[in-house]
């Protein structure tokens, strides 16, 4: 995972950091590291992909990208 993306997911000021909390209180969402980017599923489909530098990339709709920025 690149500097950027860990940095708007686990700061507590960062962008996504919001999104990084919901997940953790969420069973049926996982999340895998790929080429530096953070995939998230919501039971084994993916729904979001984010990355450091670029905009979020949004597979499908879901209640977790409603929180995007």
């Amino acid at each position: 995972m690149c500097s950027h993306l860990q940095n708007k997911l686990f700061d507590v000021d960062g962008i996504y950091h919001r999104l990084w909390i919901s997940m953790q209180d969420d069973p049926e969402l996982t999340a895998v590291v790929r080429s530096r980017q953070l995939h998230i599923y919501r039971n084994g489909k993916k729904v979001l992909i984010l990355a450091g530098k670029s905009a979020p990339k949004v597979i499908r709709e879901d209640k977790i990208c409603e929180m995007l920025p």
